[in-house]
């Protein structure tokens, strides 16, 4: 989202973490990722840095969610190769988390990075490209 708020614009991952108070060491791990998956461009160097990697009309959320954290194992019991728990196969609650996190995909599948961005002029009042940017 941040990108998508600085069109054109190389944005540095610290820039990033201090606008939304999180881990740099997260961020730049989750960067790393979507570089990899070509969501982010990314710059290494002095004046390196990210740029969205294609349009962000063309990122699905639900798309870059399933990526970054995997489909797999939402909850210990939708692995039964290493899963421990005493009463899978018979405990309702696998199924109930298979829905629920089909639905949650469902909400996110359609939703791009340019519907997030609508209202770029108020994120932007609020992330504001910080001034030690390239």
């Amino acid at each position: 989202m941040y990108c998508a708020i600085h069109p054109g614009e190389t944005v540095r991952i610290q820039d990033i973490a201090e606008s939304f108070g999180i881990s740099r060491a997260h961020l730049l791990k989750a960067a790393r990722q979507m570089g990899q998956l070509g969501y982010l461009t990314t710059l290494r160097g002095r004046s390196g840095g990210i740029t969205l990697g294609m349009a962000p009309e063309d990122i699905s959320v639900g798309e870059v969610v399933r990526a970054l954290e995997g489909q797999g194992e939402f909850v210990e019991c939708f692995n039964m190769d290493t899963n421990t728990c005493p009463i899978a196969g018979t405990c309702k609650l696998t199924g109930l988390f298979r829905k629920g996190l089909e639905a949650f995909y469902q909400e996110l599948d359609p939703i791009t990075v340019a519907d997030l961005v609508e209202d770029g002029a108020a994120l932007s009042r609020r992330l504001p490209l910080i001034a030690s940017s390239v």
